[in-house]
């Protein structure tokens, strides 16, 4: 935090000397408007570090989970530095996909088939590199889930892939139906509760992989419309002008629910979060515009000793941009490298957490 707190204290002593050249070339016309940028730089940097940048609260069911993710993962206790310029949750969300670069990723792809006859895309990253792990049946792998429409060429999953590569890991994105560009073969895309397709996914990676540790990560929650209009209203479906109407006239229908309502409490974490029996840290921002603080089930989280959670006080859905020019690794990517090390080299440790 020193550290921090210094490179703000040089960003004000830079930005004052800038500004006092530009004033000897006539920019501002007098010391006034100097001291008004000066007075409002100091004013900003002052609340920035007051209000805005703040440590994150952890909340875990259980001590052992709680210490051990102090201890292996210490960005959960550190201050969280928004980019000063846009800590503010909906400049976070709208702008990360523009603003954080790409890693050059190479994928082999895959395509399985499902139960009910349709397929799925996965695309592997297989890392034969690694020198940490350079046994492709024990290497470590990590399946990585999109956000919703998202697949394998999204910035967060790139990065993810990149932290995972940098550990020595395998990766494998799982691209939900008719989202990545493969064939639409039966008129079902995917919903938020329905985790068949998923379960397929995982069964296949430990019948090639079983020797190897597998982890999950999953962020935030198309068609091919020649398929899906011999069993829905497209034109209907495709004036709807929220997500609540979209998933009232396509979403729940596809699924058989029967009603939307239901979709949702079905989709909904809380009431399954007392049955999770592995490991798992959940970060969300408290700002989420899409998972707002009075939505996230803190309580139910406490009920559970295998269940951790992360809320930072700033950075939107899934933004947690950092840095003066957040072009690289977020906060996020950060809490994924570290607690995916200490999940795989450091498992043992978290086989009994009652």
């Amino acid at each position: 935090m020193i550290s921090l707190d210094l490179n703000f204290n040089i960003l004000t002593r830079d930005l004052s000397h800038y500004l006092e050249n530009q004033v000897k070339v006539g920019l501002f016309g007098s010391g006034v408007g100097l001291s008004l940028v000066l007075g409002f730089s100091a004013a900003y940097t002052c609340y920035y570090l007051i209000s805005v940048a703040k440590k994150p609260q952890l909340i875990s069911g259980g001590k052992k989970f709680y210490q051990f993710l102090r201890e292996q993962c210490p960005v959960v206790s550190e201050t969280y530095y928004p980019t000063f310029w846009c800590w503010e949750s909906r400049i976070q969300t709208l702008l990360r996909p523009f603003v954080t670069a790409k890693p050059g990723v190479v994928y082999r792809n895959e395509l399985i088939k499902a139960p009910d006859g349709g397929q799925i895309s996965l695309d592997w990253f297989d890392n034969d590199d690694s020198p940490s792990h350079p046994d492709p049946a024990t290497r470590p792998t990590v399946l990585l889930l999109p956000g919703l429409t998202g697949t394998s060429r999204e910035s967060y999953i790139l990065h993810m892939v990149q932290q995972s590569r940098d550990l020595g890991y395998r990766c494998v994105v799982f691209n939900n139906r008719g989202v990545s560009g493969e064939t639409l073969l039966t008129p079902r895309t995917y919903c938020a509760a329905n985790t068949e397709d998923l379960e397929t996914v995982i069964e296949h990676i430990q019948k090639n992989h079983g020797a190897a540790p597998v982890m999950a990560a999953g962020v935030s929650m198309g068609g091919h419309r020649p398929v899906l209009e011999k069993c829905y209203d497209i034109d209907h479906i495709m004036k709807a002008k929220t997500i609540r109407e979209f998933d009232e006239r396509f979403t729940s229908i596809m699924f058989g629910y029967p009603t939307n309502d239901d979709y949702y409490h079905d989709a909904s974490p809380v009431h399954t979060l007392k049955s999770v029996q592995v490991p798992m840290l959940c970060l969300n921002a408290a700002d989420d515009v899409f998972s707002p603080s009075h939505a996230i089930p803190v309580e139910a989280v406490k009920q559970n000793p295998n269940l951790a959670l992360l809320i930072t006080c700033h950075g939107g859905h899934i933004g947690f941009l950092e840095g003066l020019w957040p072009r690289q690794s977020t906060y996020m990517d950060r809490v994924f490298k570290q607690f995916a090390k200490a999940v795989i080299e450091q498992g043992s440790r978290l086989k009994d957490l009652s």
